[in-house]
């Protein structure tokens, strides 16, 4: 098998990893390493570090040898730089986030990353595809208490009518379980995106299996 070296230095190779579970790893969990080697162990393929009140450079460096051992993407929410200079795989943004209404300078800096950005309507989805983006994370789907500011869920209905809008890969977010995938997956999305669905089971690895067992269909 190929290194996650010389399997994903493309932007294109990357983008071609955009689909399955995208595991969200928050920073302040009892164990993020852990987590995240659950995931990966469990055959997650995509995660992303996401820490809102700093990030731990310990952490994220382990999280890169862990995922880059797996032949996995490792996305760092907001922080760009931190993606830059930890030679992840790519960033996510929210409304809130430098860079969030003009990527170009993070494109210009990460050119052969990848870069998410949150969307939650058509009408935001339809101002985002005119940005240098290679996928969108939609939501809320479901109500969470995961994400403090993941807004009013927009539902199934709401999901699919972003997807409709979308030329590129959706990520699906907010409250997903085991028990919605199958509802999720049906939408036509690329990716499901779960936090305590697998942080907060009793058996994250276990978890994390059924999951993509269950989106695989």
């Amino acid at each position: 098998m190929a290194t996650h070296e010389t399997a994903l230095v493309t932007r294109a190779a990357r983008a071609a990893l955009l689909r399955g579970i995208y595991a969200i790893v928050n920073e302040g969990v009892p164990d993020p390493i852990a987590i995240t080697r659950a995931a990966l162990e469990g055959g997650v393929g995509i995660v992303q570090y996401r820490a809102k009140r700093g990030i731990v450079p310990e952490h994220l460096q382990a999280m890169r040898a862990l995922t880059r051992d797996a032949c996995a993407l490792l996305i760092v929410n907001d922080d760009w730089r931190a993606a830059r200079d930890h030679a992840c795989d790519g960033v996510h943004l929210g409304p809130d986030d430098d860079g969030f209404l003009d990527v170009a300078p993070i494109r210009a800096a990460l050119p052969q990353a990848l870069i998410g950005l949150s969307c939650g309507t058509p009408e935001e989805l339809r101002a985002a595809e005119r940005l240098d983006v290679d996928y969108y994370g939609v939501g809320a789907v479901y109500a969470t208490a995961s994400k403090a500011d993941a807004g009013a869920p927009i539902g199934i209905a709401g999901l699919r009518a972003v997807v409709a809008e979308s030329t590129r890969p959706v990520a699906a977010i907010g409250g997903i379980a085991l028990a919605s995938i199958d509802e999720v997956r049906a939408t036509g999305v690329a990716m499901a995106a779960v936090i305590s669905a697998i942080s907060a089971a009793p058996d994250p690895r276990a978890a994390s299996a059924a999951l993509v067992r269950g989106f695989r269909g």
